[in-house]
């Protein structure tokens, strides 16, 4: 039995979103996320085979479109938490805008970038809300919004299942359709949303042809042996690191065994020192006091030594 894929895979998503004809589904999703009217879309690469060939290793897969001849989107579909997401999606976006600003472009011109991350994971688990827009305010005066040319959206699909969403919303029709998880929110979605039950047409046929089902596949063998040999690594580096430890223990030990010895081999050393001057003292006659004095002994250890000598 095949195995059933759909927008979760980015190379599903892609394909998707970017095949000439379905501008209408990037169209009918961004302008119910964004909540505004989008006149006219133009998608930056129509995608193709070989445009997909070349990430089926592991490559970062998104997807760029300008709206309403303005505004530039970048759409990206992160499953796995690997990390270093918040820095990543940062410097795309300062790759981005420095493609906008060619020769001879004046600041004022260059156009409001919107990056939107879907995610496969929470990348926010303190916040219940599964949609969230950023907003760079300045710190004493939160309500006042600077730098407004750069936003960032994140979509955490896992809160959006538990979220029990108002199905009357367009995008939750299409989070429903995009995670594809909740077969009954699903349906409603599709019952609801004409665009949708068209949509559906669509992804059935992409995940029915054979040569982006091979890339799917691809990619999903990737991400597995990414996963495996990133946790195999993390326990080869504590084992490492437990066998380091074991040989510097060991090590630290021996250099503390060493030290102890030298101590005590000093302090039996002046002990021996001081029992032979208490001995040659007894012998002429000199008091427990005077020894006592002298040799810093106890008069019990004093009186043990005057008995060994007789």
């Amino acid at each position: 039995m095949k195995k059933t894929y759909n927008l979760k895979n980015d190379i599903i998503f892609k394909a998707f979103f970017s095949r000439k004809g379905n501008e209408e589904y990037l169209k009918d999703f961004l302008g119910a996320l964004l909540e505004i009217e989008i006149e006219t879309i133009k998608i930056k690469e129509e995608v193709s085979l070989e445009q997909l060939s070349t990430v089926e290793k592991g490559g970062r897969l998104d997807l760029q479109a300008t709206l309403n001849e303005r505004q530039v989107v970048n759409i990206e579909l992160q499953s796995k938490n690997n990390g270093n997401f918040r820095v990543r999606t940062v410097f795309y976006a300062s790759k981005m805008i420095s493609r906008e600003v060619i020769k001879g472009t004046d600041y004022n011109d260059v156009e409001k970038t919107i990056l939107i991350n879907i995610l496969g994971y929470e990348m926010f688990p303190q916040y219940v809300d599964y949609i969230n827009k950023t907003a760079i305010v300045l710190k004493d005066h939160r309500e006042c919004e600077v730098l407004d040319e750069v936003e960032w959206w994140f979509i955490e699909l896992p809160k959006f299942r538990k979220a029990h969403p108002n199905m009357n919303k367009k995008i939750n029709q299409w989070l429903a359709f995009i995670d594809d998880e909740d077969k009954e929110l699903v349906e409603m979605a599709e019952k609801k949303n004409k665009i949708l039950k068209k949509a559906r047409n669509e992804v059935n046929y992409l995940t029915g042809n054979d040569a982006v089902r091979r890339m799917a596949e691809l990619r999903e063998k990737w991400d597995l042996e990414y996963e495996m040999s990133m946790e195999h690594a993390k326990k080869q580096g504590q084992e490492d690191g437990r066998k380091i430890g074991i040989k510097e223990g060991k090590e630290q030990g021996i250099k503390e065994g060493k030290e102890q010895g030298i101590k005590e081999g000093k302090e039996q050393g002046v002990l021996q020192n001081k029992i032979e001057i208490a001995q040659k003292m007894l012998k002429k006659g000199n008091t427990i006091e005077e020894i006592k004095e002298l040799t810093e002994l106890s008069e019990k250890e004093i009186n043990k030594i005057k008995k060994n000598i007789k």
